[in-house]
């Protein structure tokens, strides 16, 4: 990486009101204290860090008096090497400075050090309360400095390993530990490479043992599975050594040792756990915390975990106990003890599996096991007596089951049926239906609460035209509510005219949505400064517009201190302009942000790319690089994956790369190039190595997977159920698909139905099992399905997104197989069928009982409905319920939802305006034809007045109701504006619309709106418009500051505070505190 000697001094804020140039002292030497002898000495040899520790260990047993400062000024002056305070100061900031950002050196710097100096620096980094050096002339603020250095990529890298070359040759090892601890609680995990083990002690006193192996145990999950493993053997190595053990038939798994271990135990091999005595697993299970402990193995074996249950058994306690089936954790997911258990029993193991959905795999045996318990803990008694006390299971019950249940029944279970998660959306409209039979319900208008009073995220569904209407508002009450960024930006003006504290507005909740460039013009540069941290908190509440305002205020009012990562909010050029010098603390902000939700124009992104590579010199040397790229490394290009990255880094690289959300292709291929390079193929692999790679198993080829398939169908299927919901590799999907019909019993039907013989039909674990791999059923597997296993299934098929045409085709003919023909459907069966529904035709979709609101809203929770089929089933509500447009409620055109684009447009008119205002966000997320979008805008001037008198809040709320804009009209709003269209309105105007717009207006789209305008919107815009559109994707200025020169290149200012336009001082960047010396005034 690009690194060049700095002179800056980032993190000193100086307040002095004199320097002294000279001050002599007679016998100058004489009279300095031997440690600041010392210390003076370091300095004169620029060992600055060396220097900072003999002063600290020199104040913590000595009282610094006034005249201190000047001996030593004048014991320097007595070597020839002329200081001021000043420029001591400034030189000790910068060295820290630099070693902030070269960790390597400081590393290099602490193992020079002496063992007094390295004893006073860890003492430091134990501290915990915010001390500082009172020097008289100065403050030193150590609290500051401790909370930079562990919270700096690459500097707790150094930490770590300086601490475990020296620290227990210097401290104890309690001390060393705890140090240990707060380090690595402050990294990625990535600092625990399997080879660490070889560096730590193995001497270590019992109480530092346990305290370190507490650490590692709350970082079981940042883990490897390598590490896991060789952290295990490190932690087993000692207990053995350690335990009284003396022959092979008596174990050295103690209770002791079992509480120790931790999430390790699972790593016990089978024959270890079997040879564990019955009175130490005994003790375990007794130990209060031993439930707390089996609740984390989310990683257990079936083989592992019933081994721990025969030995828990063989211990005298009770199997069927309460109070034993209360103490299994995560071991009660594999309880296999089912012969003549009881239905009490039964009931207590279903309460107690609520947990197993934690459990890292294996949930269709977990699934499977409830069914049996289902069964069992409802034999000889009704549904209805024991529903309350049937826990998550309930989930399990089959519609038929469901509608069996009396309304007193369920209304009696409400409690625990409200508190299970996984509910099907069929299972809860029967059992609403049957609460609500049993309910009476009571009108009651004056108990109704004020919308103040609405909480959490269904505040979001709060209208704009409501909230105008609706006083009581305040920074407090608004704290916790999810709001909508039409709803923020109203909120915040209409609260920024009223608050005496403006800063509460910035800290409440999602409030800060709503601040508009010109709320950050007016900001004055104290308050800015003081607050900025609150929108950095609530960075992801921000738009990209906001943070291009936030980039360009910083700019102005303190470039010198400006985080970096919002030079990539503005143009490339200011970009382009950062020194070799800079590239380090540039790289690190730049990579604690998400890089694609900053800049999302793709030319401004490859320069902010190249940028990165250039600081990088286009390769990765070690793991510090690595630690400092941070999301960075998710945009490394595959050039640099491949060759780039050195053996050293790889590892680090890999761990963060496993993070990455969406690689593109030739990454991808980079990553699989590189994994075969040092793995080999995947045929070679270990059972650790699988689950180290298992994000990365999508990139190798179906022939690759067989063997991981065949070998670790286990790791497959983790791998498989992280991908619902997404379309994974095909090849990816027939591994997953092979590997769970190899395992599954494909014994054919004793009685098919015709064409079906010999056909080994799909079973519903297979189903469960397979996700989103369900898609590489073929058609005769899916016409051969059995009736019970679609009604348990239909949901989950419902949901597979790779399903084509035919294979919907054919589940839509199993539904009617099973449930008849369309018109005998009932709500909770068209609930049920998800994208199977889509295989509907006209005729089919009129069949169906579209009389309730809900039932429509199911199926309007697709989008991938034709016009026909769209028109189809809004006319069948209209018809089945017999309602005329002009009687819909609000409701109802919220549950229309994509099919109310398919209403004639001479209907529109008929809304009602009462029931239109009220939804007016929600028609704006509609993709509706340009006619239509043009009658909802003329019900939205009834609503919110003449477009000219229209606000941020009130296009933010339109969405795509504001593309339905005339000429005339677009052309006269005010640019500023134009930020405040949704990105979806300017993708929906037409393209002879759009290049009505000026120049001037397009350059204030702002970032989000100009990425999205489309190809078609390009074609017809004219060389000045394009040249616009550019500026805005490009993050220039549009509002009221005088934009920078074309050259921003680095020039020395002399004020933080420097005027508009100005260069930025490049020595004087980056502006958070790490020394704060703050000198007083010396006479």
């Amino acid at each position: 990486m690009s690194q060049e000697p700095t002179t800056y001094s980032l993190f000193l804020f100086l307040f002095l009101s004199h320097g002294v140039s000279s001050y002599t002292v007679p016998n100058s030497r004489q009279d300095l204290h031997p440690l600041l002898q010392k210390m003076a000495e370091e300095i004169i040899d620029g060992s600055y860090l060396n220097a900072l520790l003999d002063l600290i260990q020199f104040q913590s047993s000595h009282v610094w008096t006034d005249d201190l400062s000047h001996r030593v000024l004048a014991y320097l002056n007595s070597r020839n090497v002329a200081f001021t305070i000043s420029s001591l100061q400034a030189a000790v900031g910068n060295h820290l400075e630099q070693r902030l950002h070269q960790p390597q050196k400081l590393l290099e710097d602490l193992r020079k050090t002496d063992a007094q100096q390295f004893r006073t620096a860890m003492k430091c980094l134990l501290e915990d309360k915010k001390d500082r050096l009172d020097l008289k002339d100065i403050i030193i603020d150590l609290g500051e400095i401790r909370e930079r250095a562990l919270q700096s990529p690459g500097v707790n890298r150094s930490l770590f390993l300086i601490t475990l070359e020296r620290c227990f040759q210097v401290l104890n090892s309690l001390e060393c530990v705890e140090i240990l601890g707060k380090v690595l609680r402050g990294s990625s995990g990535s600092f625990l490479q399997p080879d660490i083990t070889e560096r730590l002690p193995r001497d270590l006193r019992e109480d530092a043992f346990k305290n370190i192996s507490a650490v590692f145990k709350d970082l079981y999950d940042k883990t490897s599975a390598h590490s896991q493993r060789a952290l295990y053997s490190w932690m087993s190595g000692i207990l053995q050594t350690s335990s009284n053990a003396t022959d092979d038939s008596v174990s050295w798994v103690t209770a002791e040792n079992l509480w120790i271990l931790g999430r390790y135990m699972v790593h016990l091999s089978f024959e270890e756990i079997m040879r564990i005595s019955p009175i130490e697993i005994g003790l375990f299970i007794s130990y209060d915390n031993a439930t707390k402990q089996l609740d984390t193995v989310y990683d257990i074996t079936p083989e592992l975990a019933q081994a721990f249950l025969e030995r828990i058994s063989s211990s005298n306690f009770n199997m069927r106990n309460t109070s034993t089936i209360h103490r299994l954790g995560l071991l009660v997911c594999f309880y296999d003890d089912l012969e003549l258990l009881d239905a009490t029993v039964a009931q207590v193991l279903l309460h107690q599996m609520i947990k197993c959905s934690h459990l890292s795999g294996f949930q269709a045996g977990v699934q499977k096991l409830k069914a049996e318990l289902l069964d069992i803990a409802t034999e000889n008694q009704t549904l209805n007596e024991t529903l309350g006390s049937l826990s998550d299971a309930v989930v399990g019950l089959t519609y038929s089951q469901l509608e069996s249940l009396s309304p007193e029944a369920v209304h009696g279970a409400i409690s625990t049926l409200s508190q299970v998660s996984g509910w099907a959306k069929s299972q809860v409209i029967i059992l609403s239906a049957k609460y609500l039979a049993h309910e009476k319900m009571v009108e009651a208008g004056d108990t109704a609460s004020g919308i103040v009073e609405i909480q959490g995220a269904f505040f979001k569904e709060v209208s704009l035209f409501d909230l105008r209407r609706q006083p009581g508002f305040n920074s407090t009450v608004l704290k916790d509510k999810e709001l909508g960024r039409s709803q923020a930006l109203f909120l915040y003006e209409l609260l920024l005219k009223t608050t005496r504290r403006p800063e509460e507005l910035l800290s409440a909740g999602q409030l800060v949505k709503g601040v508009t460039c010109s709320h950050i013009d007016a900001m004055s540069t104290d308050f800015f400064l003081a607050h900025f941290q609150d929108f950095q908190n609530n960075f992801a509440l921000l738009s990209p517009y906001q943070v291009n305002c936030l980039a360009w205020k910083y700019w102005e009012v303190s470039r010198l201190s400006m985080p970096p990562f919002l030079l990539a909010a503005l143009p490339a050029r200011y970009l382009a302009s950062v020194p070799a010098s800079q590239c380090v603390p540039f790289l690190i902000s730049l990579g604690k942000s998400w890089l694609d939700s900053l800049v999302l124009d793709s030319h401004k992104k490859t320069s902010v790319l190249r940028k990165v590579q250039q600081c990088l010199d286009n390769s990765i040397a070690d793991e510090y690089t690595v630690d400092i790229m941070g999301n960075l490394l998710c945009h490394l290009p595959a050039a640099i994956i491949d060759r780039g990255i050195s053996p050293r880094a790889w590892a680090t690289a890999l761990h963060g790369l496993r993070d990455c959300p969406d690689l593109n292709p030739k990454q991808k291929a980079a990553v699989r190039l590189k994994l075969l390079g040092q793995y080999g193929l995947p045929q070679h692999w270990t059972a650790e190595t699988t689950k180290d790679l298992e994000p990365f198993l999508v990139l190798f080829s179906g022939d690759e997977l067989s063997s991981i398939a065949t070998k670790f169908p286990e790791i497959l299927l983790q791998a498989a159920s992280k991908m619902a919901r997404t379309l994974p590799p095909k090849e990816f999907l027939w591994a997953v698909f092979g590997s769970v019909r190899n395992s599954s019993d494909k014994i054919p039907n004793a009685d098919p139905m015709p064409g079906c013989h010999g056909v080994a039909a799909p079973s519903s674990d297979d189903i469960f099992k397979l996700a989103e791999a369900n898609a590489c059923w073929a058609l005769k597997d899916l016409r051969c399905m059995e009736e019970d296993t679609f009604i348990r299934t239909v949901e989950l098929l419902g949901a597979v997104q790779g399903f084509s045409r035919p294979q919907l085709m054919t589940l839509k003919e199993k539904a009617i197989q099973v449930w008849d023909m369309p018109s005998y459907w009932r709500e909770h069966h068209i609930a049920s069928l998800g994208r199977i529904a889509l295989a509907l035709n006209e005729s089919e979709l009129e069949q169906l009982n579209l009389s309730s609101i809900d039932t429509v809203a199911f199926l309007t929770q697709q989008t991938e409905w034709s016009p026909r089929q769209a028109e189809s089933i809004l006319q069948g509500f209209l018809d089945d319920s017999g309602y005329n447009i002009q009687d819909l409620k609000s409701f109802h055109l919220v549950g229309l939802g994509a099919t109310l684009c398919a209403i004639n447009i001479t209907e529109i008119p008929l809304i009602k305006i009462s029931e239109f205002r009220v939804v007016v966000a929600r028609i704006g997320t509609l993709l509706c034809s340009t006619h239509v979008l043009a009658e909802f805008k003329r019900k939205a001037e009834v609503v919110f007045g003449d477009p000219t008198e229209w606000t941020s809040p009130v296009l933010q709320e339109l969405g795509t109701i504001a593309a339905g804009l005339t000429k005339a009209e677009l052309r006269m709003l005010d640019k500023d504006l134009m930020p405040y269209f949704q990105p979806s309105a300017i993708k929906c105007l037409p393209d002879e619309i759009f290049k009505e717009l000026s120049a001037e207006q397009i350059a204030s789209l702002g970032p989000e709106n100009a990425a999205a305008v489309t190809h078609a919107q390009r074609r017809r815009l004219s060389p000045l418009q394009l040249q616009s559109l550019q500026q805005a994707l490009d993050g220039a200025k549009t509002h009221s500051w005088q934009d920078a020169p074309a050259s921003a290149g680095p020039t020395r200012t002399s004020s933080s505070r420097s005027p508009a336009g100005a260069p930025l001082s490049w020595d004087l960047w980056l502006g958070c505190p790490l020394l704060v010396l703050m000198a007083k005034l010396l006479w």
